[in-house]
């Protein structure tokens, strides 16, 4: 533990329940004030893209409204958030924001406000590219020594860069002997993309060589060639160094050497560009992230390394310069310049505390005030709180920035489940093979206690839900008036989801004196699903391949009490087994034991295990929380099911090489049926009777070896 603390500047929390990771975080001058003051740009694993402009606050004040200049929500994960000249035709900076299946650019705008809340902003989405396989992370820059603008390499989950020259898609290609993605970095003084593979080894690829390889859309190889060769990449360099890397890095100050930054598990690594070790720090302690931020003296390199310990060590080269003690544990940790303080450092934790500190001596010990001695005049204290109340009451008259009410928001919105399945189903478009697909109806109100102009509600659930309507606009609603809306939930997809919640936004403006066209807000709300929805009762089985039992420190809760909705009234208290029939299938058993504090979940599938562990955790905690009950625990203690994770993660990777052999196999036949029809139609123009046989001989083939 360091003796210093980081000296609080700007600090606070995003959402509730989301989660951020290490490329979640990035400081620039995205909106291109040209002012040199950076802005924080975060987004996170539930989609929320926010923009700060932090101010300096005072110890123990709040943050101030205005510094969030910008939140939405994209409705999808964000992995990535990067600032570059992403956009043809100007070297403005755009926004880049990288999903699983999508990649985002965004120009980010502010409009002067007439409030004193400050300025308004908003994005404009530039372009958009559909990716074909599930990214990992991304880097960008001049790739190929271009001039005034980057283009972005995408790396996704089985091992493919794909590499986008702005507003088109250039080539793919495959990583040679790839198992798992690891950091990547980009080089513009070698203009090479260097990665770490899960042979622990640094690897270096020269960006005109992946561009003079083979297309990764092109099948002359067989599978195994695949595996093996890597699509023909020849490697620049490789550098083994035995552990896995957290992160990548690569720097070049001014009057400094490029460098190569690797952050491991155990090592810190500095490299040259050609591969060769510059340095190497053993770290006795585990690091969470780090950032070559600088170059103070001639020939050496300032980085700064946070860790699990909540500590964020100071580097010069391998010299520990400085040791801060943070209130969180850093997943991404960045330098920016705010106002006229330069170096400030902006950490984020995985559960959204961000927190914008710099370094210093200043003891956190509390000093209590010098007492003056002197005598109390009362009239004058009398004097000045008249003064003070009526300052207070002319401003509550006047005040035209609307405060946030502690009793009563301005607007609500709240959803109400209802507690039976709809009598008369209202899926549509379902993949399910059940025979009904059952639907349940969520009423959601609407409530303004002030005037509100343009109402719009989204509501979201994750697949494979899927609601009747997700969208809707109202007219602007009166003060005390209220809109109801019905829409229904069904399982759409033919897989058990993981989550049975759901989520509503109503974003609306609140009109004012000086702002006619409103202050833009947002209020939003949770729901939860019924069991029922997704599965049926069914009888409990007595034998399964998969089984995890639950330990609980309070005596076991009859079925009739926690599941009344699967078990049979006149079973009463005697049932200790329950049956869960999927509408995808599968089944599910739950069972309580009666000597001890147990329960058993049993399936023939380790994924249907999830959705009845949580449904049980969370009716067991609802149960003791009414009895007043605070100590009540749920524990697993048997072995972690890696194994059976393992399997089932390789069974979904050959069903995918399963699906690429039979398209690869159906595109071949369709070449050799337009070179036989083109010869049958040029020597059997009238005789139809004989190609046609041999036609179809060779189609029932074709189709037995698809088959096979």
């Amino acid at each position: 533990m360091s003796l210093f603390k980081a000296r609080d500047w700007w600090s606070t929390v995003l959402g509730e329940k989301e989660e951020f990771d290490q490329g979640c975080l990035c400081v620039a001058d995205v909106d291109n004030s040209g002012s040199g003051q950076d802005k924080v740009i975060v987004g996170s694993y539930m989609g929320y893209l926010r923009i700060f402009n932090p101010h300096p606050v005072k110890p123990g004040d709040e943050v101030q409204a205005e510094d969030l200049l910008l939140e939405v929500q994209l409705r999808e994960p964000i992995l990535q958030v990067e600032v570059g000249k992403f956009v043809s035709g100007t070297e403005g900076l755009h926004l880049a924001v990288l999903h699983c299946r999508k990649l985002c650019v965004y120009a980010v705008s502010g409009t002067l406000g007439n409030v004193e809340h400050g300025n308004q902003y908003q994005i404009k989405l530039m372009y958009e590219h559909n990716l074909q396989r599930t990214a990992c992370n991304m880097t960008y820059g001049p790739f190929g020594g271009v001039k005034g603008r980057d283009l972005i390499c995408i790396q996704s989950l089985d091992g493919m860069l794909m590499l986008f020259e702005q507003e088109s898609f250039a080539f793919g290609r495959f990583l040679p002997g790839f198992l798992l993605p690891g950091p990547l970095a980009y080089s513009s003084r070698t203009d090479s993309f260097i990665t770490v593979s899960s042979c622990q080894q640094v690897e270096s690829y020269k960006y005109q060589v992946l561009a003079f390889a083979t297309d990764a859309d092109e099948r002359q190889e067989t599978e195994q060639q695949k595996l093996s060769s890597g699509k023909r990449l020849v490697v620049d360099w490789v550098l083994n160094i035995g552990e896995q890397a957290l992160d990548i890095c690569v720097v070049s100050f001014h009057h400094g050497v490029s460098s190569v930054f690797v952050l491991g598990e155990r090592n810190f690594f500095c490299l040259k560009d050609n591969g060769q070790i510059r340095f190497m720090k053993k770290l006795d302690y585990s690091p969470s992230c780090f950032i070559p931020y600088c170059s103070v003296q001639e020939g050496t390199i300032n980085t700064l390394i946070g860790t699990h310990s909540k500590v964020l060590n100071v580097y010069q080269d391998v010299t520990l310069k400085w040791a801060t003690q943070l209130p969180h544990i850093p997943v991404s940790v960045k330098v920016a310049n705010f106002q006229d303080l330069k170096g400030v450092i902006v950490t984020l934790s995985d559960d959204g505390h961000l927190q914008c500190s710099y370094l210093g001596t200043d003891p956190s010990l509390f000093q209590a005030p010098k007492v003056e001695s002197r005598e109390i005049n009362y009239e004058e204290m009398n004097a000045e709180m008249k003064e003070l109340q009526k300052i207070i009451r002319e401003a509550t008259k006047t005040q035209d920035i609307l405060p946030e009410s502690e009793k009563q928001r301005d607007l609500t919105v709240t959803a109400e489940v209802s507690p039976d399945l709809d009598a008369e189903s209202q899926a549509t478009a379902s993949e399910v093979k059940a025979e009904t697909v059952p639907s349940v109806s969520v009423k959601i109100t609407i409530q303004s206690r002030v005037a509100v102009q343009k109402p719009s509600l989204a509501v979201c659930v994750q697949a494979p839900l899927a609601v009747t309507c997700d969208q809707f606009s109202f007219e602007d609603l009166e003060p005390e008036s209220s809109e109801t809306v019905v829409l229904s939930v069904f399982l759409k997809g033919n897989c058990s989801p993981s989550e049975l919640e759901g989520n509503c936004m109503v974003s609306y403006n609140i009109p004012t004196e000086l702002n006619p066209e409103g202050i833009p807000r947002v209020a939003q709300c949770s729901f939860s699903l019924p069991l029922r929805l997704v599965c049926l009762p069914a009888q409990p089985s007595k034998a399964a391949a998969q089984k995890l039992t639950i330990d609980t420190n309070k005596p076991p809760v009859t079925f009739l009490t926690i599941f009344p909705d699967f078990v049979d009234a006149s079973e009463g208290d005697q049932a200790n087994a329950l049956g869960f029939q999927f509408l995808t299938g599968s089944k599910t058993t739950l069972l309580a034991s009666k000597t001890s504090q147990r329960y058993r979940i049993q399936s023939e599938q380790l994924e249907d295990l999830w959705l009845i562990a949580k449904e049980l955790t969370r009716r067991l905690e609802e149960h003791f929380k009414k009895q007043n009950c605070k100590d009540f625990a749920c524990t697993f203690s048997g072995s972690i099911p890696l194994q059976e994770y393992f399997e089932l993660i390789d069974r979904h990777f050959e069903l995918r090489l399963n699906a690429e052999r039979f398209r690869e196999l159906l595109s071949e036949r369709a070449v050799q049926f337009r070179a036989i029809e083109r010869r049958l139609l040029s020597r059997f123009k009238d005789k139809t009777p004989a190609p046609l046989q041999h036609l179809d001989t060779l189609l029932e083939g074709t189709f037995r070896e698809v088959s096979a």
